[in-house]
């Protein structure tokens, strides 16, 4: 099931319940019953605690945002630092260098075609792509460059290794899901709390306000939603893509 279906039913079925609770309330209430007697104090309670979990809910969003970028910012570090390796092993002979740009293209080939799948169900890199990446570490290492280009690009090549090889790490750091349980907690514990106080507020079955009801617990629900979303950058939905290493490596 598409992770965008799953939004819409669950907005619509937090609509229908709370929709439902106002005009199940509206019954239970008596003629002589007056919206305008609602205490000054819980007006303000409403507005304090909404107005706090909205900073929560943003900062929230804040945190798995930058961390999505964070995430895209070490795919495109290590596609570049593989495209520097095909490109600077170009002073190197022709057997070393086709061998060396062939292991790239297969550690990149494998990462954008298997690797991402993998990620999405374990949490984790897998071993076949670190062994890739150290066969390209191992064809740049054992070789004894003779010429003064080859001697010069030794070193460098070695940093190119070093630096996809750190982004790869940091990759599979941001595999799997990041926020905290206790944030979760926290977070649906305060979406059911500031959605249960606006029945406080003496909400009557008129349009207006059962529309209204209806749109602020949508919103509380797509929001959470978003956020746990982005907490997984290589997961589906808004996920990293590995489009990098097809546009950057293998030039596809």
């Amino acid at each position: 099931m598409s992770q965008w279906l799953v939004l819409v039913i669950a907005m619509a079925a937090v609509c229908a319940v709370v929709i439902s609770v106002v005009v199940l309330r509206q019954r239970r209430i008596t003629d002589d019953d007056d919206p305008s007697e609602t205490p000054d104090v819980i007006e303000y309670m409403v507005m304090m605690i909404g107005v706090v979990y909205a900073i929560v809910l943003g900062l929230a969003i804040a945190g798995v945002w930058e961390g999505r970028g964070g995430a895209q910012a070490d795919v495109l570090a290590e596609a570049q630092a593989l495209h520097e390796i095909k490109a600077r092993v170009q002073v190197y002979p022709p057997g070393v260098r086709d061998q060396v740009r062939a292991d790239v293209d297969a550690y990149a080939s494998f990462v954008a075609d298997k690797e991402w799948r993998y990620m999405r169900a374990h949490d984790e890199l897998s071993p076949q792509g670190t062994q890739l990446l150290d066969k390209v570490r191992t064809d740049i290492a054992q070789y004894d460059p003779k010429g003064d280009l080859g001697q010069q690009a030794y070193q460098p090549l070695l940093d190119q290794v070093t630096a996809a090889d750190q982004a790869r790490t940091e990759r599979g750091q941001s595999a799997g899901a990041t926020m905290p349980g206790m944030v979760w907690f926290g977070l649906i514990t305060g979406g059911l709390v500031t959605v249960g106080l606006i029945f406080t507020l003496q909400i009557r079955r008129s349009a207006r306000e059962l529309l209204l009801a209806g749109l602020f617990s949508a919103l509380i629900a797509f929001l959470l939603f978003l956020i746990w979303d982005l907490d997984a950058p290589f997961g589906d939905g808004l996920a990293v893509g590995s489009s990098a290493f097809r546009d950057i490596v293998l030039r596809q």
